[in-house]
């Protein structure tokens, strides 16, 4: 064997071994942080999945790395308190974090595109550090962290998001373009509040326990929306013409004020119930179409719906106020037409206004039945918009 041979084929062995290491057909497990540098070789991709152990110290650096093709979880580790990767840009997989109990440190600064992020049970994780911003997920579900933002995962669109039980969290704010499958906020801190300027397009949207919410872009949804809970006084979507599925407010305690400008049709149920300081419902004035249940219950003097033509299941509207005159001039004319085709109730002055299938007790001597109620009870709230639109086409 020559002499240049005996010096390159050892350079090979080595070269094969560190490209071996850097493509697996399972999940590398961490155990240490020496463990982590020696990926450092893989420079661009690594091939394979990570894992790091549950009695893995840290901090982990992932660095060198720009790619992982697979998953980079952390499950049920309490000493792991740091976990950064400064050349990593990609994870085609799952980047899990649950119940890393003192992580307090999340540093990928190169980090934009995740085919998803699921973290839950982060007790001790206040904010993370994206420089570049992430970008592209396709599924996001933030559960039970103490994180006060979201700043750095600033999603252009995305098939799921579930952003919940955070209760330090202040704002949510993204460049969302649309949401193909459902995006659901709930019970994070009760001041938090809600932007996406670029929303157009969503199936899904359900925002519970928020102190305001901002979609004055939003056009399409072919889905549902509800709002459950929230403490903003006032809802717009001013270029939202058509909803798909069911539309419900419901026990929203400081809401005054509905804006639905050119709304013209709610294929499903359209609820407005509980919402204790919404006097007024006149903010819809081109809804025609309603294919499921009208029900508005609550303490309004005034409901305007001026295009109404066409509801294809029950109306129930029963109110403390006397909305009598709305009764007998504009709903009583569209059921004796046929243009209401189910059971139907209109009645002011109620001691406790109720839902579909309650009985309303008048306290005005002055007020007037109108209609019957059926047998249908639903508590819309907690069956939450696939219930509501279930049952009220039944």
């Amino acid at each position: 064997m020559s002499p240049a041979m005996n010096i390159v084929l050892p350079i090979l062995a080595i070269a094969s071994t560190a490209y071996a290491s850097c493509s697996v057909s399972g999940t590398t497990t961490i155990q240490n942080a020496g463990d982590a540098t020696q990926l450092a070789t893989c420079t661009n991709t690594f091939s394979g999945s990570i894992a790091i152990e549950t009695g893995a110290a840290g901090p982990i650096a992932l660095d060198g790395i720009k790619k992982i093709d697979g998953d980079l979880v952390i499950t049920n580790n309490s000493i792991i308190q740091i976990l950064s990767g400064d050349s990593l840009e990609e994870i085609t997989g799952t980047f899990k974090l649950d119940t890393v109990q003192v992580l307090n440190t999340v540093n990928f600064p190169k980090l934009k595109t995740v085919n998803e992020i699921i973290w839950n049970a982060l007790a001790n994780l206040q904010a993370t550090q994206f420089d570049a911003e992430i970008t592209k997920v396709s599924n996001l579900d933030i559960q039970n962290t103490q994180l006060q933002s979201l700043e750095g995962i600033n999603l252009e669109s995305v098939d799921k998001v579930t952003i919940a039980n955070n209760r330090y969290i202040s704002s949510i704010i993204m460049q969302l373009g649309n949401v193909t499958n459902a995006l659901t906020l709930e019970a994070n801190n009760p001041e938090v509040n809600v932007s996406f300027p670029n929303l157009e397009w969503a199936f899904n949207l359900t925002f519970r326990n928020c102190s305001s919410v901002q979609v004055p872009s939003l056009a399409t949804l072919n889905g549902s929306m509800g709002l459950y809970g929230n403490t903003f006084e006032d809802f717009s979507a001013p270029n939202l013409t058509k909803i798909g599925g069911a539309l419900a407010f419901a026990s929203n305690t400081e809401l005054t004020n509905i804006t639905l400008p050119e709304l013209t049709e709610v294929t499903g149920a359209l609820q407005i119930a509980n919402n204790t300081k919404l006097s007024e419902i006149n903010g819809i004035p081109k809804l025609k179409t309603i294919g499921g249940a009208l029900d508005f219950h609550g303490n309004m003097s005034d409901v305007e719906l001026p295009a109404l033509n066409d509801v294809k299941g029950a109306f129930n509207l029963q109110s403390t106020g006397d909305i009598q005159k709305a009764c007998d001039d504009s709903f009583q004319p569209l059921k004796d037409k046929g243009k209401i085709q189910g059971n139907f109730v209109c009645k002011g002055s109620v001691a406790n206004p109720g839902g579909e299938g309650s009985t309303p007790t008048v306290t005005g001597a002055g007020a007037k039945k109108t209609g019957a109620a059926s047998a249908l009870s639903i508590d819309t709230n907690a069956l939450g918009l696939v219930g509501l639109a279930a049952a009220f086409l039944l």
